[in-house]
């Protein structure tokens, strides 16, 4: 090492030791199942409460069966069951440390609770800001300073209460991170400066990193051995930042970002970039040129296939959809027409032959391709009257639709199925002002007012694409529009966000589900009804892909989240409650929460909410459920835009599975009956308990169902309920082998081959608006138990 200590490599240091109720173990990573590298320091624990409170002689003969990991940040909990290995660290490099001078309260009034925070200052200079948090006497004004700074963490003290919390150094704005740093040091001093340059180093603020080292060169000249030190960690840096614009050149590509990609392609700076990495970039561009030379092949190669139809008639009415291929023809979906490239020069087929699979892959896709040109063109016109179907509000005119359908030779649900995937949404949906950007409204439930809410698409959004979604709802005292903020970023005067999701390519929906001046969740069907409405509404317009919808909430829109999630956990690929307390319904629920995996962020000082939620997060833990507890040090009851980072390297792991081989799940309100393809009604009295009602009386119990596919092909139900709907596709039976389906040990059909139903599927897809998994088929018979109803209503 030199002089001036610029081995400036990236490494991770191990947290200092915290005060928490668990003595913490040595640094390492904890590698997770689903991918993810928790690093700080490791305990095991019997519960979260042992944490919260300090170890009890009753701890002690209980199984350690969660795990945390305190980064200095927060604390990570999860379920033992849920890691895969765990790796020592070698210590590595220690964090850049930047003590800052202030004066921290030690003693008095102490900041223990923090139910809101009403009023946030930007930090100054010196790292010290002015906030307004509200506590249990009301609001407070506190000022604090940062004490500590790290390239991964900030510590900041009380200056006039006693407090101690952390922050992600990255939600510090990077101006004013600058001006404290600068404070802390003497610019005449090289080494001084190094240190900053490592910091930002450190941080992955590359870019800040390159340009503080490049001006110490120009500032001290003549010092030579600084220049020969520096000269090649600044080549070497470059190369860090070349691998990151890199890496954000594939992550912008998996989100369908497209021409961005092209423009940035175009940039790449290649001067001192290494050669495997200005590979890689050249290797992109490529593969965009390949993208454009299919595209104008297949398409030059339709029309000649066109040109050689000798039938006028026939021309005629390949035009439209030779028309629309023309216009729509994309990378997203060149992979349709893969069956159409490898056939296209067949000698042996003729014209219309290939014709007919370069329309029918655009249609239903290269898979289900077919060379029959009239079922090709039967398909088109069956498309058209699909999506008349799904968009007609009267049933005399689906009756109608339908009728019209069935003399289509392409009018089969096999076929029908790949169509509504392939299709655009079949609402159409006029742009609005602001690009990308709806407000929208639903029909309450009953006589309740319309359901207001608002749509952020990501860029370069194309309707043929499958996007995945953030269903977020908003707290007491905020909005739908705050909440596509925090998740997409502030409207810019540029017209873009520039947030994580539209970095991702997630579409954001944030509908107004909770009544003006409402200040707690309900646990209603009017509140249930207004965020699913308008999820439903929102995939009948968007190209959602159902299979990935996450569903978060801050505060009382936390609440709101766990308690949907857990009623209907198969509608989602995730679920974040942020500061969301367990109430209600969910302290009956858990069991429904072991197939979804779950994100919950808290802060340490949050009231009382760690307390009340301890006994919901240990039972999931304990179960090895997939679930993550995220605490804040220090910190209250916040929207904790710190994690935000880490929640989309959640989501990106993760996808619904709609067909589980077997599930239990239970209900206690007669609106919680869809559990994937189990329909329920007719639920006993005794179990039900209206959200007016409650608490239930005592010895209350909810029904409980268990269903599972059999190895021989068939399906076991299990429920309390009265009657039961099983819903049926090909991902789960054979339509063309017999299916035994037993319901509480009694067969609910004749054990024959179930024929597919062309208006069960279109039902299906017009009111679940679900069109990646659409059922074929559905049985409905009485169990034997609860009570018999005289309809199954749908959710």
């Amino acid at each position: 090492m030199s002089r001036f200590g610029v081995a400036l490599v990236v490494g991770w240091a191990a947290a200092l030791w915290l005060a928490v109720g668990v003595p913490l173990g040595p640094a390492a990573q904890l590698v997770l199942k689903d991918g993810r590298v928790l690093r700080g320091k490791l305990a095991p624990t019997p519960s979260l409460g042992q944490v919260l409170r300090g170890p009890t002689s009753e701890d002690s003969t209980q199984l350690k069966l969660i795990w945390f990991v305190d980064d200095n940040l927060r604390r990570t909990f999860v379920s033992k069951r849920q890691i895969q290995r765990v790796i020592p660290d070698d210590g590595g490099e220690v964090l850049e440390r930047f003590r800052i001078r202030q004066r921290a309260r030690r003693g008095g009034p102490a900041v223990v609770s923090i139910r809101a925070i009403l009023y946030t200052d930007p930090f100054d200079e010196y790292g010290r800001r002015y906030f307004t948090m509200l506590t249990g006497k009301g609001a407070v004004n506190v000022v604090e300073g940062i004490t500590e700074l790290t390239p991964v963490w900030a510590k900041v003290e009380g200056i006039t209460h006693v407090r101690d919390m952390r922050m992600a150094t990255s939600s510090i704005p990077s101006k004013t991170l600058d001006k404290i740093l600068r404070r802390q040091i003497d610019p005449r001093n090289p080494e001084h400066r190094v240190k900053i340059a490592r910091f930002y180093l450190q941080g992955g603020w590359y870019e800040q990193a390159k340009a503080e080292l490049e001006s110490i060169l120009e500032d001290f000249p003549n010092d030579a051995e600084l220049q020969e030190q520096l000269t090649p960690e600044i080549r070497r840096i470059a190369q860090m930042d070349a691998r990151r614009k890199l890496r954000e050149l594939e992550l912008r590509a998996d989100a369908g970002q497209h021409m961005l990609v092209r423009q940035l392609l175009a940039k790449f700076p290649s001067e001192g970039v290494a050669g495997e990495i200005l590979q890689a970039v050249r290797e992109m561009a490529r593969q965009y040129q390949e993208y454009d030379a299919q595209g104008k092949k297949i398409l030059e190669r339709i029309d000649q296939l066109v040109a050689a139809i000798e039938d006028p008639a026939v021309r005629e009415e390949v035009a439209p959809v030779r028309d629309e291929i023309f216009s729509q023809l994309g990378i997203n979906t060149l992979e349709r027409m893969a069956a159409f490239r490898q056939l296209a020069d067949d000698p042996s087929l003729m014209a219309e032959e290939k014709l007919a699979l370069a329309i029918s892959g655009w249609l239903v896709g290269s898979n289900t391709a077919t060379p029959k040109l009239p079922v090709a063109l039967s398909l088109y016109r069956v498309r058209h009257l699909v999506r008349q179907y799904l968009t007609a509000g009267e049933p005399i005119s689906r009756a109608e639709i339908l009728e019209k359908m069935r003399s289509e030779e392409g009018a089969v649900p096999s076929l029908v199925a790949q169509l509504v995937a392939h299709m655009m949404p079949p609402q159409e949906t006029p742009p609005q002002e602001k690009p990308g950007y709806y407000e929208l409204e639903v029909p309450g439930l009953g006589p309740a007012p319309p359901v207001r809410y608002v749509v952020q698409l990501p860029p370069e959004y194309d309707p043929y694409r499958r996007y995945p979604t953030i269903l977020t709802l908003h707290g007491a005292g905020t909005t739908p529009e705050l909440q596509v903020d925090w998740w997409a970023g502030a409207w810019q005067d540029s017209g873009v966000r520039l947030g994580q999701a539209s970095r991702h390519g997630y579409i954001v929906i944030a509908p107004r589900w909770a009544e003006k001046h409402q200040t707690e969740f309900r646990y209603s069907a009017r509140e249930h009804a207004a965020v699913l409405d308008c999820l439903r509404d929102a995939c009948r317009r968007f190209a959602i892909d159902t299979d990935r919808v996450f569903l978060s909430g801050h505060s009382m829109g936390g609440n709101a989240a766990w308690d949907l999630a857990l009623a209907h956990p198969d509608l989602w690929a995730g679920v974040i409650p942020i500061v969301a307390t367990a109430d209600k319904y969910c302290t009956f629920y858990w069991r429904n929460a072991k197939l979804v995996p779950y994100y919950f962020v808290c802060g340490e000082l949050d009231g009382n909410a760690m307390a009340e939620n301890a006994s919901q997060f240990d039972r999931y833990l304990r179960l090895g459920y997939n679930v993550t507890v995220v605490q804040y040090i220090g910190r209250g009851h916040e929207h904790f835009s710190d994690e935000i980072l880490r929640l989309f390297d959640w989501m990106n792991r993760f996808r619904r599975d709609f067909w589980p081989r077997e599930f239990l799940a239970v209900s206690m309100r007669p609106w919680d009956n869809f559990f994937w393809w189990v329909e329920l009604s007719g639920f006993p009295p005794r179990t039900m308990v209206d959200p007016i009602d409650w608490p239930p009386p005592a010895g209350r119990r909810p029904v409980k169902t268990e269903a599972k596919l059999t190895v021989s092909g068939g399906m076991q139900v299990s429920t309390g309920a009265g009657q039961a709907t099983v819903w049926l596709a090909p991902d789960i039976v054979d339509f063309g082998q017999p299916v035994s389906i037993v319901v509480n040990g009694r067969r609910a059909n004749a054990g024959r081959a179930i024929e597919p139903d062309l208006e069960t599927l279109l039902e299906d897809v017009r009111t679940r608006a679900d069109r990646q998994h659409p059922f074929w088929a559905k049985i409905t018979t009485t169990t034997g138990r609860g009570v018999v109803p005289r309809s199954a209503a749908r959710r």
